[in-house]
């Protein structure tokens, strides 16, 4: 008798080795998996902006990273740290408006050298929930602690993030990018209600779903959402805090997506790399 739903993932046709370079966008779960794969020795920059939660927060940045569409004083919002890109991560404000346009565009041409370098992009989408600053409207990635009277809130719909995600591939192709691994975060957004963490969730899932039929050569999905909430299924999983997983979880994920992606000689190679870089790292007790 079997008391799990046990997620088994096809082999991908196509591997990642040691050699390919890897791009890593989207919620925080990327930098869970990200920090694994550089455990492993693979070449890899993820959330080189911090989280980025909706898709339009995702794809805004990858436009502009593709195009080097550097950032100018018009970017910036004035606010209680003097300046802020509203953007990207709260880290990315200062009072130096010089000092923080150069850090921000310091920061776009490495994501841009990376999308150039014939990469497998990874993305993670975390939520369909934006937040339009009300005197642009503009979607923003990041409130950085404004007053929440600043921001309209609202649940995208599978048009616009189809649409979104779309004209995005398209740039992303031209650009050289190889393959696009999409996922949906296995973390709850539990300020959304329950109810409206699973609207958010599975207008992710029908807008991907959609997009995985429009470029089925180019686009896969993994599921780690579904590896998450129907595999695992168990509180004992989550971290103390009930919304993201245990570090046992994320090692379970991050294994299953080595099975699909990583050829034996992949996995035979990073797992000496991991067993080296701890090695140098372990100080010996007296």
């Amino acid at each position: 008798m079997r008391f799990r739903t046990e997620i088994e993932c096809r082999p991908s046709a196509w591997k990642i080795n040691h050699d390919t370079p890897l791009v890593m966008l989207g919620s925080c779960f990327t930098d869970e998996i990200g920090s694994r794969l550089d455990s492993d020795g693979f070449q890899v920059i993820h959330n080189p902006f911090g989280p980025l939660y909706n898709p339009i927060s995702v794809t805004r940045c990858l436009m502009r990273a593709a195009k080097c569409e550097l950032y100018n004083e018009a970017d910036l919002t004035e606010g209680p740290r003097g300046y802020h890109c509203l953007d990207y991560a709260s880290r990315f404000s200062g009072n130096d408006q010089s000092e923080l346009l150069a850090s921000i565009n310091s920061t776009l041409l490495k994501l841009h050298c990376a999308l150039t370098s014939a990469p497998v992009l990874i993305i993670t989408l975390g939520s369909a929930f934006v937040f339009e600053l009300m005197t642009t409207g503009v979607c923003v990635g990041n409130c950085h602690k404004f007053p929440a009277d600043r921001f309209k809130r609202r649940l995208l719909s599978t048009d616009e993030i189809f649409n979104s995600l779309a004209n995005c591939i398209q740039t992303l192709r031209d650009t050289g990018v190889e393959k696009i691994i999409f996922t949906v975060s296995p973390i709850r957004h539990l300020a959304d209600g329950l109810h409206g963490n699973t609207l958010s969730k599975g207008t992710l899932h029908v807008a991907l779903n959609r997009l995985l039929e429009a470029y089925p050569d180019l686009c896969s999905y993994f599921p780690s959402y579904e590896i998450m909430i129907d595999d695992l299924r168990d509180y004992r999983f989550y971290a103390p805090d009930m919304k993201h997983p245990s570090e046992v979880a994320v090692e379970y994920i991050y294994g299953i997506f080595a099975d699909t992606y990583f050829s034996k000689e992949t996995r035979k190679l990073a797992e000496e790399f991991l067993r080296r870089q701890k090695a140098a790292l372990h100080r010996q007790i007296l």
